[in-house]
C-alpha cells in the first residue's frame, strides 16, 4: 500500500534534502509518494523540487510564489487534496529522519478512523516526556550521528508496543482527514492547527495509536520556531512568538479553553459552553485579556477604546469582534463581576471555567463562585458543532 508524505517547506532546503534521503533509504518495500509544498522559499528549494520531479516519479511539488508565506496550515491541505494520490497520508516535517521499519509499523497499525503516530527521538531541546525518547544525535544534518540512532534502535526494548497519543508525524486515511474538512485556516500560517484537528479527530470518534515499533529522529522546530534563517537553535523566532500568541487566542475563542492533553499527548476536550461576561469597572487591558475567553463580553469601556481594540485585533482573527463585544447578545450562561476585584486566583477560575462548570453538573439557576455571579439560562454544550469545517 502506498503512503503520501505531506511536507510543506520554507527556506530549509538542507533539512528537506536530508529528510527526503532518509525516506528513500529506509522506506523498504513501502511505496512512498513524497509531496512537497515550497512556501515562497528563497534558498533554492523550488529549483531542487523541479530537479527531483524529473528524477523521481514519486516526488511531487507545488509552489507558493509569495512573497508572503501561506504556512503549513494551508499547504498541508493543498498537498493532501490537490497533489497526493495515496489512500494513506502522513503529516511530515523537513527536520525528520525516517528510521528503518517505521513505515511498516504504520501499515501494521493503521485502519479506518485511526490516526497512527511514530515515536520521536529528539535532542534535549524541550522538556522530557513519556511519549518520546531523548537522545542527542545532533541538531543539524551535517553533524547528525546516524549510527548512534541505529545503535539505539538495535538495543531498544518494548514495554507496550503501542500507547494512545497523537503528534507529528501522524498518518491516517485521506478520506478520514477530508471528511471533517482538514485543518482550520483560522490558525494560518501555523501554530495550534494541530491541536485543533486533534480535538476534532477525538470528538469524531477516531482512535489514536502511537507505535513504539516505528521511530523518527526529529531535530525539532526548523520550520519557523528555530528556523536558522531567522533565529538560532533554542531561541524562538519573533515571527513564531507573535503567531503563537495569535493562534492561542483563536484556539481559546473557538474551544473556550487552552490546549489540553494528557501526559501521552492524547487531547482532552472539555465542553464548549455559550458564556457571556458582564464586567463593571473594566478597561482596555481587561478587554484584551478576557475577550477570547467567552462567547460575548459586555464591558463598561469607552467606545473609543473598544473601537481601537477591534481595529487592532480584528486583523488577527476570523471571529467578528463587533458581534462579540457590547452587542447585546443573549448567552446561555452569564458571568457577572467587578474587574476591580479580579485577582490571579479569580483569573485562574475564568480560564478553567468550562472544566469547573462540567464538574459541577450545573443546572438552570444562579450561584456565586469567588467574585463571580453566575446565571445559567440553559445548559447546553457546543463542542460537537466544531468537528466539521
Amino acid at each position: 500500500m502506498k503512503i503520501s508524505l505531506i511536507n510543506p517547506s520554507r527556506n530549509n532546503l538542507k533539512y528537506l534534502k536530508w529528510s527526503y534521503n532518509s525516506v528513500r533509504k529506509n522506506q523498504a518495500n513501502v511505496e512512498v509518494e513524497y509531496c512537497v509544498a515550497d512556501d515562497a522559499s528563497t534558498d533554492g528549494t523550488w529549483e531542487w523540487c523541479l530537479e527531483m520531479m524529473k528524477n523521481d516519479k514519486n516526488f511531487k511539488a507545488i509552489r507558493n510564489e509569495g512573497p508572503n508565506r501561506l504556512g503549513h496550515t494551508i499547504l498541508y491541505d493543498r498537498l493532501i487534496n490537490e497533489v497526493s494520490t495515496s489512500d494513506i497520508v502522513g503529516i511530515w516535517h523537513s527536520d525528520m529522519y525516517l528510521c528503518p521499519g517505521a513505515l511498516e509499523s504504520v501499515l501494521d497499525n493503521i485502519k479506518p478512523q485511526t490516526v497512527v503516530s511514530l515515536t520521536r527521538i529528539e535532542p534535549p531541546l524541550h522538556p522530557d516526556g513519556p511519549e518520546k525518547v531523548l537522545l542527542d544525535c545532533g541538531t543539524e544534518p551535517e553533524v547528525f550521528d546516524e549510527q548512534k540512532v541505529l545503535n539505539w534502535l538495535e538495543r531498544k526494548t518494548y514495554g507496550n508496543k503501542t500507547t494512545e497519543g497523537i503528534f507529528a508525524p501522524w498518518f491516517l486515511f485521506k478520506e478520514d482527514f477530508q471528511s471533517i474538512g482538514g485543518h482550520d485556516p483560522l490558525y494560518a500560517p501555523q501554530s495550534k492547527e494541530d491541536s485543533d484537528i486533534f480535538n476534532r479527530f477525538l470528538l469524531n470518534g477516531y482512535s489514536f495509536i502511537q507505535t513504539w515499533e516505528g521511530y523518527v529522529y526529529h531535530m525539532t522546530c526548523r520550520g519557523s520556531r528555530f528556523n536558522p534563517t531567522i533565529t538560532e537553535v533554542g531561541k524562538e523566532s519573533d515571527e513564531w512568538l507573535a503567531q503563537n500568541i495569535r493562534s492561542t487566542r483563536n484556539f481559546i475563542r473557538k474551544w473556550g479553553h487552552f490546549v489540553k492533553h494528557d501526559n501521552m499527548m492524547k487531547p482532552i476536550v472539555v465542553p464548549k459552553y455559550d458564556i457571556g461576561f458582564k464586567i463593571s469597572n473594566g478597561n482596555s487591558q481587561i478587554l484584551n485579556m478576557l475577550e477570547p475567553l467567552c462567547s460575548h463580553i459586555e464591558i463598561d469601556v469607552r467606545d473609543i477604546e473598544i473601537n481601537k481594540y477591534i481595529e487592532f485585533e480584528q486583523q488577527n482573527t476570523q471571529f467578528n469582534l463587533k458581534e462579540r463585544i457590547n452587542s447585546n447578545k443573549d448567552c446561555d450562561i452569564i458571568v457577572e463581576f467587578d474587574a476591580n476585584k479580579l485577582t490571579q486566583y479569580s483569573y485562574n477560575i475564568i480560564t478553567e471555567l468550562s472544566s469547573i462548570l462540567e464538574s459541577s453538573e450545573i443546572e438552570v439557576g444562579e450561584f456565586e463562585l469567588d467574585i463571580f455571579k453566575v446565571k445559567v439560562n440553559e445548559v447546553k454544550t457546543y463542542e460537537n458543532d466544531l468537528i466539521h469545517l
